[in-house]
């Protein structure tokens, strides 16, 4: 083995320890990767844009500011990317990998609390550990809205409503004119905790099927 087979091979191994990838879904999803980015080196939000299957997500600016997100790296920073290479879009893309039958409870655990930061970032826009009735109305003003089932106005009656729900659930004793001042990342934990994330969080957008990291056929 050559010197330059060498570093690769070290350079899989630490992308393998670091996102729990195997090596040839890290082969996968760099081909997807060069795809996405016309072969540059980086890829930046309009490549992502313009990939036809967001066109009529009602969350696609959401989910495409989340791999723009220094949260979702694995480490203890804020702010966003203008760009980013393929390790940094490894790293977003293993919040979505599914467990494995090898997979011990804590690991699973660990997994699925990976997930729930992942949503909670997306919700919470100002980086603020908060998701705010502001910041949960403009979700569900978009979910709502632009599947023309109703309008701009009862999609926001909609969402108040149910942000006044989560806060009797979450603050069961406030008083009527106490300030509700939004989800926590615990109260986050505590909504969906009935809900089995570790396998279903999936993403079909990039035409690779994360329960197993398989590149399909393009048509971006």
């Amino acid at each position: 083995m050559g010197a330059s087979q060498t570093r690769s091979a070290h350079k899989y191994q630490d992308l393998v320890d670091r996102t729990g990838f195997s090596v040839e879904q890290i082969k996968n999803l760099h081909k997807r990767f060069r795809h996405l980015s016309g072969n540059e080196e980086t890829i930046s939000k309009e490549n992502l844009d313009r990939i036809p299957a967001l066109a009529n997500n009602p969350i696609k600016k959401q989910i495409v500011d989340a791999f723009f997100d220094k949260r979702n790296q694995h480490q203890d920073e804020v702010g966003s990317f203008e760009e980013i290479g393929f390790e940094q879009f490894l790293m977003v893309m293993s919040h979505f990998r599914p467990p494995t039958l090898k997979t011990t409870e804590d690991e699973k655990e660990a997994l699925r609390k990976e997930k729930l930061r992942f949503l909670f970032n997306m919700h919470d826009t100002d980086n603020d550990g908060t998701i705010t009735l502001e910041e949960y109305r403009k979700v569900v003003e978009e979910l709502l809205s632009k599947s023309g089932a109703m309008g701009l106005e009862a999609a926001k009656a909609i969402a108040d409503a149910a942000m006044l729900e989560v806060a009797s659930t979450n603050v069961p004793h406030m008083a009527p004119d106490d300030f509700y001042e939004g989800i926590t990342f615990e109260h986050f934990e505590q909504i969906l905790k009935g809900l089995e994330m570790e396998s279903r969080m999936h993403i079909r957008f990039l035409d690779v099927d994360t329960t197993t990291m398989r590149c399909g056929k393009s048509t971006s």
